[in-house]
Formats: structure tokens, C-alpha cells, sequence
């Protein structure tokens, strides 16, 4: 190999991860998944290696064990479970009189910090380890390989029995088998907390202080205690809103349904903390000590802080009322921000050492809100727009080909000249597989911002503008296809522009129809409600703007689509009979395509950046403890102030993300920078198919349907719409029976509901429900 072609052969395995696929199938196993050898030149998914003959071996063909990865993927996942469990069974020893009398003061000999150290080691350590377990998981989980229909006999056996609804119509939503056995099993671990704590506390009242009774007494000691059962509560409650958070997908979870969990955390956490601030004003005014309102002590909780805190707190919780939230956006959304008072009032009034029960929550959500903030600074490259003639517009942006998404994934998009403090949240209807060099979004027309961008989007000519837009993410399930190939029939339903998530499964089940050689797929049905008849266009999206729909005799797919408020066909130059109008962008020298955030091997990096910056956050405590506070307190926490120390902390807690996040952004960034260069531009020429109404209409006798690259079964033949009334989903559920019928909706709550009824019936068990909302 000469010195170029082994310099050139050094820069590819430093930028992509297929070098690390060969070096570990040149020594653990015969070959790699995916892998495949063209002359001098190794392809491993999307990247490429230049190698030669020595590197591989002549005729050497890698192939993957799939067993030796499922069972390191199973071992990592025990593994995380044992940690949680243990995790859990700490917190309902922390209020028994055998922690603080034997396990406390051996801890603390063991890590040399006191209070801080045990918590940090008990508490705090546990959650991070089990998220750094969890990145591992996910990356070997997006390299696994093996039989869809092994998977899907797995899968299916799993979902049965614990994702069939149970709660249907009530204040907490749609709430699945598990959903209710976990919030069951947690609202009774705060019950034991809050129990035991007190028990011990009045065991503790052999006497009481002069002036006080013992009623009052035993007031103080519960309140504090609620303070803790309130603390419990924040240990999770910024863990479900870190959306590129690893622990998510590891339970199945995404960013969106994981809202539903932090309002739940929310709700308890508020009506804990505000029981703990009333009982505490009312015990403050029955001793007549109700000038404590108003004091900062020097070493102990801060009372000041804490009503501060409970403030902030009490602004976004009543922001956050469905009626206010849906009605007012904007006051729900800056309000939120309060979080940050909140949390810096809230480790005042704890103290450092109690604050470090909800440090894990934090410090991840810390580490995440930093990398979506580098992320969304940089603009994006916009290719190319569609829009519809029924209001909606869809963006099609140039992407990395080392970004890889799943379907249903969530972009976040905001767009300066239409609002610089507004992001939104849409879905993403590419598929990464289908389309790997372009990711889009649907946007409707449905309030103030969509209605500036839809109007800024059309005034540009069709030859040629430029659009300044930022993203976040995307944010996307991790387990990619396998739970839709895991049905013999899915059945989606939608509600208007509730049609979005499922255009990228739609795409991607096609991709994969044409690419599969012995796995079968399941029949399709697609059930669309739509409004007016201009509302048909949506089913335009199911081809991608570019064309290249590949498509494959074995996908069944069945589209039927309803518009409710129109009895039969309209005729005359309506909206449906206008085209899509196409709009192209120039971009910019400094628009980059749509990258992850931390490149191709984001979840090792994520845990990479999550431990360093621990690791640096842990150093400069230890120095700020050892040097300058033991010096003064010697571990009594009855000599150096509690804010000052506070404060440091928190500072130090700042300074090691930011550091440690930035560092690494800035090296993922310059990668993508050079990777970029070697995406082919899409400037110039239309593409191959130009966007044409798949539906339009021909008079008042029926439907006309043009059709130009398609799939092999045709969209439009596969398509039948009705007027003036609504599915009977009901009957097209239970008329399905099939052993295992996949059912995923998406749209306004009452279709949600109507649909989780029929599931949970009873009527039919082979129904597995999933629910898709964006309805925060």
C-alpha cells in the first residue's frame, strides 16, 4: 500500500464507523453485516473504506453472528435492570432507620466526601452508569441483525399482553397494562416514603420545644418529610423531556409519548410541594412564628429559596392546565423556562447535598438541552418545498447520509423570519432508507406561524430563494421497523394531518417490500379522515418529491380515505384540481444538511460526553471540597454557607457540561464539514417525477386517478374515497382476523379514544393498539 493510499485509507477509518465493523470482524468473527467488497473499495451500510486485498483477504465475505450480538445485547440489557432494581430498592431504604444508623456512616467512610459522597455514589452514580449501559445498548441495537420473523414472533408474545389499553377516557389520557402497573407501583412507593420517614421522625419526639405542642410538633416533622416524598418526585421528572436521552428508547419510549410521564411527574411533584408549603405556613402561624417566612439561613434550608422556588414552580404548573396550554402556546411555552429559577432556587433551599437526589435528572437533562442548543445554532440546507393547494407545505432538507432515522420520528423546526423563539415539532415523513440524502416534513396550515411560513414559502419565485431554518433532532424510536414487521396486518388511522407519521412507515415498509428476499410483510391499511376534499392532496406525500418510490409485488397496501363534510364529489376548478407547486432554494456557503448531533456513532459519543463530563464535574467538587471547604467546615455543614456552596456546585455543574458537550460538538462538527463535501448536490434540474395530484376529480360521477412512478400496485388504484360520513372503525377492526393486527392511530383525542375502546374491548385479542399523538 503506498503512503497516499494509506493515508487516504487513515482518514476514512477515523471518520466512519465501518473500519471498526471490519477491524472487528477481521478478529472476533468471519465478517461483518453489511458488508461488501468492490475492488479497493469496502462498503459498510453508507460508508465507504478504501482497503485492498491484504486488509480482507481475497474473496473474503463478511458475515455477522447474530447470536454472539443478541447475546450481548441481552447482557447489557440484565444488566441495566439489575441497576435500576438496585437503584430502587436504595430509595425505599433511604427513610429507614437502618440506612441512616448502619449504611449511612459505613458509606460515608467508604467514599471520604460525607453526605455529598454517599448520595453521589448511591444516588446519582447509578442513574448515569445505567444511561452510559443504556448508550452501549443502543448502539449494538442499531447494528443487530438477524430473522424478521424470529423478531416477530418475539415482539408480538411481549406486546400482547402489556400494550393493550386499560384506562381509555379519564384525566391521565390512554394508559396501557404497564403504564398503570408502573404509576401503581410508584405511587405506592411514595406512600411507604412518606410513611416510614414519618414513623421515624415521631418516634424521635420524646420531647418537644417550649411553647410548642406535640400536634404541632409532629405538623413540622411531616411537612419536612412531604419536602422529601417531593424530592422523590424531581429525581425523575427531567428525565422523560431529555429528548436525545438514551434511557428512553431502552424502555421503548419516545420524546413525545415520554411527555405524558413528565406531566404525570409534574402533577405529583407540584401537589407535594405545595401541601409542604402550606403546611409549613400554617405550622409558622400557629407558633407565632411567621416572621420565618422571610428567612435565609446561614447553614441550614433557606426559606426564602424555597418560596421562590415553589413560585416558579406554581406559574408552570398553572401554564400547563390542557385549556390554558392548547389556548395560550406561547404564555405555556415561556413560562416553562422558569425551570431554571426553579432548579437554582430549589438547590438553595435543599442544600447541596439533599439537591443531589434529583442531580441525575439534571445533570442529563443538562447535557441534552446543551447539544440541542449547539445544534439548533447552525442553519440547515433547505433543497426544496411542495405546496399543496389544501394549505399544507412540505420541506425537503439535504441530510448526512450517516444519519439514520426511524419512522414516525419528530423534527424540531424554527424558522427566523417567521419567528425566532418559536419551535415547532412535526413529523417526519422520509424514509432514511428510501431517501438517504433528504429528510422531510409536512407543515398544515393551521394557526399564526404556519400560516407566516406557508405565505413566506409561496412569495418565493419557483427558480430559485433562500430560506434561513434551524432543526433539532430528529428524534427517533429505537426500534426502527421490527414492531410493524412484527404484525401479519397494520391497520393505520389518521386524522387530517394526523396522516404525517405514517407517510414515513408507508415508505419505508415499501423500501423494504423491494429489498426483503425471504421475510413477508403485512398487509396494509391505511384509514385517512379528511374534512373537505382539498384535504386529498395529503395522499400526494406518500411519493417523495424526488420520485424513486421502489415497489414490490409483496406489499398489500389498501388506502381508504373519507371527507366528512362534503356529500359527493365537488365539481368546477376547485383546490384539489390545482397542482403542487414546487419551489427550489439556493443555499448558502454556510447551510450544512441535517446531521446527528454527535455523528454516525452518536449513542457511544453521548455516553462518552455524559461520563467525561461527570468524570470533570466530580474533579472540580473534590477540589472545591478537599481545598477549600473542609479547610473551613471540616465536614460539620455548620461553618461554611450553604449557598456559597451551593452555587459553586451548580457553577461547576455549568462549566463541565458546557465544556465537555461543546468539545465534542465541535469535533462531530467538523467531521460532518468534511463529510458534506461529498454529498452530491441536488441544484439544478426538477427531478425525475414532477409532483402531480394523485387524485383528481372528473365530474361529478366519480374519480379520475393519474398515475406516473409508482409502485407496482398503484397508489391510486389501491385507493377507494368516500363521501359524507365517517369509518365505522369499529366493524373494520373486528372484520380483520388475522392473528396479529398491528392498530396505530394518530390524530384529535376523541378518534384516539375511539379507537383505544375498540382495541381494548375484549371483542377481538388480536389487536395490538399503539398511539401516535402530538397533542402536548
Amino acid at each position: 500500500m503506498s503512503t497516499e493510499h494509506r493515508a487516504r485509507h487513515t482518514l476514512y477509518c477515523s471518520l466512519c464507523p465501518a473500519s471498526i465493523y471490519l477491524l472487528l470482524g477481521r478478529h472476533f468473527c468471519p465478517g461483518v453485516s453489511g458488508v461488501t467488497k468492490y475492488g479497493g473499495r469496502v462498503s459498510a451500510g453508507d460508508c465507504e473504506v478504501e482497503m485492498d486485498d491484504r486488509t480482507l483477504g481475497k474473496g473474503r465475505k463478511c458475515v455477522p453472528s447474530p447470536s454472539a450480538a443478541a447475546v450481548g445485547r441481552s447482557a447489557v440489557l440484565l444488566l441495566a435492570g439489575v441497576v435500576f432494581v438496585g437503584w430502587l430498592m436504595m430509595w425505599a431504604m433511604l427513610p429507614t432507620r437502618t440506612y441512616s444508623s448502619t449504611w449511612a456512616p459505613k458509606l460515608a467512610a467508604l467514599t471520604g466526601f460525607g453526605k455529598q459522597g454517599i448520595r453521589i455514589t448511591v444516588y446519582v452514580f447509578p442513574v448515569l452508569f445505567l444511561f452510559v449501559v443504556a448508550c452501549v445498548y443502543l448502539h449494538l441495537q442499531q447494528q443487530k441483525g438477524g430473522d424478521p420473523n424470529t423478531q416477530r414472533r418475539t415482539s408480538t408474545r411481549i406486546a400482547a399482553a402489556w400494550t393493550r389499553p386499560v384506562l381509555v377516557r379519564g384525566p391521565l389520557g390512554i394508559v396501557t397494562g404497564i403504564e398503570l402497573a408502573v404509576l401503581l407501583m410508584f405511587m405506592a412507593l411514595l406512600v411507604w416514603f412518606y410513611y416510614a420517614y414519618v414513623t421515624v421522625e415521631f418516634s424521635k419526639l420524646l420531647r418537644v420545644k417550649p411553647g410548642q405542642k406535640l400536634w404541632q410538633a409532629e405538623l413540622e416533622k411531616a411537612a419536612k418529610r412531604l419536602g422529601s416524598v417531593g424530592s422523590l418526585c424531581c429525581a425523575l421528572l427531567f428525565l422523560p423531556v431529555a429528548r436525545g436521552s438514551s434511557l428512553l428508547p431502552l424502555v421503548g419510549l419516545t420524546s413525545e409519548s415520554g411527555i405524558k410521564y413528565h406531566v404525570w411527574l409534574g402533577n405529583m411533584a407540584m401537589a407535594i410541594f405545595t401541601a409542604h408549603g402550606l403546611c409549613y405556613v400554617f405550622f409558622w402561624a400557629s407558633t407565632d412564628q411567621i416572621h420565618l417566612m422571610t428567612k435565609w439561613a446561614r447553614t441550614r434550608a433557606s426559606n426564602v429559596a424555597g418560596e421562590l422556588a415553589l413560585l416558579c414552580g406554581l406559574a408552570m404548573w398553572a401554564t400547563a392546565l390542557p385549556r390554558i396550554r392548547r389556548r395560550m402556546f406561547e404564555l405555556f411555552f415561556y413560562a416553562h423556562h422558569l425551570y431554571i429559577p426553579f432548579i437554582v432556587f430549589s438547590a438553595l433551599h435543599m442544600g447541596v447535598t439533599v439537591f443531589c437526589y434529583v442531580l441525575p435528572g439534571v445533570f442529563l437533562f443538562a447535557v441534552d438541552r446543551c447539544l440541542r442548543f449547539l445544534q439548533s445554532r447552525a442553519r440547515v440546507r433547505l433543497v426544496s418545498s411542495r405546496l399543496l393547494p389544501s394549505g399544507a407545505v412540505e420541506l425537503n432538507f439535504a441530510k448526512s447520509r450517516c444519519l439514520r432515522h426511524n419512522p414516525t420520528s419528530t423534527l424540531f423546526v424554527n424558522v427566523p423570519c417567521v419567528s425566532r423563539l418559536q419551535w415547532h415539532p412535526f413529523s417526519v415523513t422520509s424514509s432514511s432508507s428510501l431517501e438517504p440524502d433528504t429528510l422531510s416534513v409536512v407543515i398544515k396550515n393551521r394557526g399564526g406561524w404556519t400560516q407566516k411560513l406557508y405565505e413566506t414559502v409561496s412569495s418565493l419565485p419557483p427558480s430559485g430563494g433562500h430560506l434561513g431554518v434551524s432543526v433539532e433532532g430528529p428524534y427517533s424510536p429505537a426500534a426502527g421497523v421490527t414492531p410493524f414487521l412484527a404484525h401479519d396486518s397494520l391497520v393505520m388511522i389518521s386524522g387530517g394531518i394526523g396522516i404525517t407519521p405514517f407517510i414515513s412507515v408507508i415508505r419505508e415498509l415499501v423500501y423494504q417490500s423491494a429489498m426483503a428476499e425471504t421475510a413477508s410483510m403485512p398487509r396494509l391499511l391505511l384509514v385517512c379522515v379528511f374534512r373537505t376534499s382539498a384535504e386529498l392532496d395529503m395522499l400526494d406525500l406518500l411519493v417523495p418529491a424526488s420520485g424513486g418510490l421502489y415497489g414490490s409485488p409483496s406489499l398489500d397496501l389498501r388506502i381508504e380515505a373519507y371527507v366528512t363534510s362534503e356529500s359527493e364529489p365537488r365539481t368546477g376548478n376547485d383546490a384539489h384540481k390545482r397542482p403542487c407547486q414546487q419551489v427550489w432554494f439556493k443555499p448558502w456557503p454556510s447551510d450544512a444538511p441535517v446531521s446527528p448531533a454527535l455523528g454516525s456513532n452518536g449513542w457511544l459519543w453521548l455516553g462518552a460526553v455524559v461520563s467525561s463530563s461527570f468524570a470533570a464535574f466530580l474533579l472540580l467538587v473534590a477540589a472545591l471540597q478537599r481545598f477549600y471547604i473542609y479547610p473551613v467546615d471540616r465536614d460539620s455543614n455548620h461553618v461554611y454557607p450553604w449557598a456559597a456552596r451551593t452555587m459553586l456546585n451548580l457553577l461547576f455543574l455549568g462549566v463541565s457540561v458546557a465544556g465537555v458537550t461543546g468539545a465534542a460538538f465541535l469535533w462531530s462538527k467538523r467531521r460532518s464539514a468534511r463529510e458534506a463535501k461529498k454529498i452530491k448536490s441536488v441544484d439544478g434540474p426538477t427531478p425525475a417525477m414532477s409532483p402531480v395530484s394523485l387524485l383528481h376529480w372528473a365530474g361529478g360521477g366519480g374519480v379520475e386517478r393519474e398515475l406516473e412512478s409508482l409502485p407496482a400496485q398503484p397508489l391510486a388504484q389501491a385507493t377507494n374515497v368516500h363521501f359524507g360520513h365517517r369509518p365505522d372503525l369499529k366493524k373494520m377492526l373486528l372484520g380483520i382476523h388475522d392473528e396479529n393486527v398491528g392498530v396505530m392511530a394518530s390524530g384529535p383525542s376523541g378518534m384516539l379514544e375511539e379507537v383505544a375502546t375498540i382495541c381494548s374491548s375484549g371483542l377481538a385479542s388480536n389487536l395490538h393498539f399503539q398511539s401516535i399523538s402530538f397533542t402536548w
